[in-house]
């Protein structure tokens, strides 16, 4: 199981890129150490592969278009394909972790098509009403559900047979995670979220976070009116456009300040922030302390790291 203390993205994009993720076994299982994320968070993105998680200690928070749900230690959940989310521990620091399976749906679906894959597979991947199921120790059957998936982490590091195992492990979860989402596949999908509309109006801001963005250039780029892009915004993300950009290019900033030895004041122009002393005070508001600081905790600990 890998261990994962950050997240990777296509370029451009808010698309997470899974190095590991091999076309003729589409899986990985990592564990990710949540509170060595820079800012702390997981910010917006999606990926192609369905997620199951189980809490192995603390607590997390996560958001999806369709709202906000908290995951202590033993419980667990799935976000499906292509679902918008964000992530948060809310647990004490240094103990959230999270244990996480990424496959394709084709891993149990097989060939497009396939029986399997219509009767089973597309009811859920293709269900928009669908986006996050939460499984909680307190219910039997998602007790004996949560027990299943985390014991499948032991198969990821099997010798013989392990794909073999693992793919019939994954396929029984499946069929018993479609009776739990059985609930919300009976309700209609709820109207006001585009969920390809939304991520045209995130790809371009992350290719011009840099450059001043205005509402009426974001909107026309996804060929939405300006009233649309802060619905959008509103029902998607539960946020306005001007905020979520801000939040961007702060993130950005703390990428660079992590990472490179870039004077504060090229960071700041380099993610829109503008003059040092203007993107030192945003950010010292948004995270509680100056950028020289945030710079030398973060450089500090991956040389201790390193040791």
């Amino acid at each position: 199981m890998k261990q994962v203390r950050g997240i990777e993205f296509h370029a451009g994009s808010r698309e997470e890129r899974l190095p590991d993720f091999a076309p003729d076994f589409p899986y990985i299982a990592s564990r990710a150490e949540l509170d060595c994320y820079p800012e702390r968070l997981v910010p917006w993105h999606w990926h192609r592969a369905v997620e199951l998680f189980y809490m192995e200690s603390g607590a997390l928070e996560y958001s999806t278009p369709q709202g906000r749900a908290l995951f202590p230690a033993g419980s667990g959940g799935f976000v499906n394909t292509g679902v918008l989310h964000m992530t948060r521990p809310v647990g004490r620091a240094g103990e959230n972790v999270q244990l996480v399976h990424l496959f394709d749906p084709s891993l149990i679906a097989g060939e497009p098509g396939s029986r399997i894959g219509q009767k089973y597979v597309l009811p859920l991947t293709a269900a928009p009403q669908v986006e996050l199921i939460a499984l909680s120790p307190a219910d039997p059957a998602q007790a004996a559900l949560l027990a299943d998936i985390r014991a499948a982490f032991s198969l990821s590091e099997a010798a013989d047979g392990c794909e073999l195992r693992l793919r019939s492990a994954l396929s029984e979860i499946w069929l018993r995670l479609l009776e739990q989402a059985r609930p919300q596949l009976e309700q209609p999908a709820r109207p006001g979220c585009s969920s390809e509309k939304i991520k045209a109006l995130l790809v371009y801001i992350h290719e011009h976070y840099a450059e001043k963005i205005s509402v009426t250039e974001l909107a026309a780029s996804a060929y939405l009116s300006e009233r649309a892009c802060f619905r959008l915004f509103r029902d998607c993300l539960h946020t306005t456009p001007a905020a979520y950009i801000q939040s961007y290019r702060l993130q950005m900033a703390c990428e660079m300040l992590a990472r490179s030895s870039e004077s504060l004041t090229e960071v700041g122009r380099a993610c829109g922030l503008g003059s040092s002393s203007y993107f030192g005070k945003l950010f010292r508001e948004a995270m509680g302390c100056t950028p020289s600081e945030y710079r030398r905790k973060w450089q500090d600990g991956d040389k201790t790291g390193q040791e």
